[in-house]
């Protein structure tokens, strides 16, 4: 499933079909990629940052993060429970990254909330964009996602949404949790994209 999203080689080592199970075992993954790092890293509490990365003042990094090379972090943002940035990956002011995969060329701009998600090449997302990554509203929290006409468990109440290669997310749109958006495709401003409404 995730090689209809994600079309071309990352950094990221994706051994797993299912995007939800990467995210489950997001910060295993991470702690095992650390220690293969070499010394153009500077590797400290469990976070490895490029020594070509940019980190703006009062960021915030939680264990277990890697920070590629020509990456940029604006300040005040907060990285946290596993976080993956390919090379060329930028966070802007004041973000919220939470167990999530950035691959190469992506851009969250500013204000956003990116929750339990994989994001493809060269994403742009545009300010205050939320990925939700779970239920508050719903009393049966399970998440699932819609696939080829196929409604498909997770078997996981935290999972934000898996973004294709090349899409575009405009100003203040909310990705429910589950959310599969197929390459290229573009979200408007304020669009709330819903893909398994309340049954």
């Amino acid at each position: 499933m995730i090689k209809e999203y994600i079309t071309r080689e990352t950094a990221f080592p994706i051994e797993d079909d299912l995007a939800w199970n990467i995210i489950g075992k997001l910060e295993e993954t991470i702690g095992k990629i650390i220690e293969t790092l070499g010394d153009d890293y500077v590797i400290e509490n469990g976070v490895a940052i490029h020594k070509t990365a940019k980190i703006g003042h009062n960021v915030t990094i939680k264990s277990p993060a890697i920070i590629s090379e020509n990456c940029f972090v604006g300040s005040n943002s907060y990285l946290r429970n596993g976080v993956f940035l390919a090379p060329e990956a930028k966070v802007g002011i004041s973000c919220e990254v939470k167990t999530t995969v950035m691959l190469e060329g992506s851009a969250v701009a500013h204000f956003n909330f990116i929750g339990d998600s994989i994001i493809g090449h060269n994403v742009n997302v545009e300010a205050g964009a939320i990925f939700a990554n779970h239920f508050n509203e719903r009393a049966d929290k399970e998440i699932f996602v819609h696939h080829d006409g196929n409604r498909i468990s997770t078997g996981r109440q935290k999972f934000g949404s898996l973004v294709g290669d090349d899409c575009r997310i405009g100003a203040n749109a909310v990705l429910s949790p589950g959310t599969l958006l197929k390459p290229n495709t573009i979200v408007g401003r304020l669009e709330l994209i819903e893909q398994d409404p309340q049954p």
